[in-house]
């Protein structure tokens, strides 16, 4: 019989996505096949701290992580060697023999777990350091995606800092790329945290105000009367794209409501649109994924401007959400394939990722 694969599942972490990674990980677990894998919970609570133990995930849940372990992975190339933390000493673990990170957010999908998991030299889902840092940063990725002449709307970025300094500067600026709504958005973030609809200047301050809660940077976006169109992402160096689907917001955008606490938003797949908008937005997905060296999964979410017909690129989650009613194995559900297929797919393009990485030359004058 064969062995099965010690898969180390991350999840928590020092973002305001915590408690949305939690829901997102209780999928995962459930979903992954007890015959293929030995599932090793990981919990990182939110200021940063790693658990181990039994149990891990529920006592998460529960907030309740007293009969938990310190654990941590060191950052040199063991192959997922996982210590118990002690007072005087640390004493091996477990062998990980891979990592599924279900982090949503800042301190991992902005690829800082991945710089610590390429240190360590182990295979992981998703994508790298690179790729992680430039789709969670709102404002460089738009460069990015502007580069490449993919079509994204207007916007402005500045420190959180010019806020204070000069409020009304920051407004006009803000306001200059064109009539209300605007969105205010932290740069650096996911799951709609942060984020406003501002229709007039009282709700830009306040919007503005909000997002720098959350970050540094603050971005605004010009408005749009838009649809809300997802597409999926799978693959490595060939990556493949789900059907189109349309989110109808029970908000009066995506909210972190209207994703995760209520249940009147309408996931509508495949999405009411023509074949050539539809193959537009599955070409561009998979464009933009190539663009920034995606790997593994992402989430790709476009604006379908009402009146133009324009589709516009909004962002690209490389760790979207794996919940019950997330929208990206839905997708792929709806493409044909299953939850649990979907998953051993991602374990092997982590596989084959790290495959790659360990036949390059570390050193000039190894090369034979």
């Amino acid at each position: 019989m064969m062995d099965k694969l010690k898969l180390a599942v991350l999840f928590g972490g020092r973002s305001g996505e915590h408690e949305i990674s939690l829901r997102s990980a209780r999928s995962v677990v459930r979903a992954l096949d007890p015959s293929k894998y030995e599932v090793v919970e990981i919990g990182i609570t939110k200021d940063g701290h790693w658990f181990g133990g039994e149990e891990v995930l529920l006592s998460f849940e529960r907030g309740d992580i007293q009969d938990l372990s310190r654990v941590t992975m060191l950052g040199e190339p063991e192959r997922g060697s996982l210590y118990l933390r002690h007072e005087d000493r640390m004493e091996k673990n477990h062998e990980i023999d891979a990592v599924f990170p279900v982090l949503h957010g800042s301190y991992c999908e902005d690829g800082t777990v991945q710089g610590l998991l390429e240190l360590a030299d182990i295979p992981y889902v998703g994508a790298g350091v690179l790729a992680s840092a430039v789709a969670m940063d709102k404002a460089l990725f738009k460069d990015v995606m502007r580069a490449q002449e993919i079509p994204v709307v207007d916007w402005v970025v500045f420190p959180s800092t010019a806020l204070e300094e000069d409020t009304e500067a920051a407004l006009d600026r803000a306001e200059s790329i064109g009539g209300y709504p605007l969105f205010t958005k932290p740069a650096n973030l996911g799951s709609s945290v942060g984020i406003s609809r501002c229709n007039h200047r009282s709700d830009l301050v306040e919007g503005l105000f909000e997002a720098a809660m959350y970050d540094r940077r603050v971005i605004v976006e010009k408005g749009l009367d838009a649809r809300e169109i997802e597409v999926s992402v799978l693959g490595n160096e060939d990556p493949a794209a789900s059907v189109a689907g349309e989110i109808v917001p029970s908000d009066e955008f995506y909210t972190y409501d209207a994703k995760y606490v209520d249940d009147d938003s309408e996931l509508i797949i495949p999405a009411p649109i023509d074949d050539a908008t539809s193959d537009m937005a599955r070409k561009l997905a998979v464009d933009a994924f190539k663009a920034i060296d995606g790997a593994g999964m992402a989430r790709v979410d476009f604006l379908l401007d009402r009146v133009s017909g324009e589709l516009f690129m909004n962002e690209i989650n490389t760790i979207p959400g794996f919940t019950s009613i997330s929208m990206y194995p839905k997708l792929w559900e709806a493409t044909g394939l299953d939850y649990g297929d979907l998953l051993d797919k991602l374990i092997e393009l982590a596989f084959q990722r790290q495959d790659q990485k360990d036949k390059l030359v570390r050193t000039y004058g190894e090369r034979s």
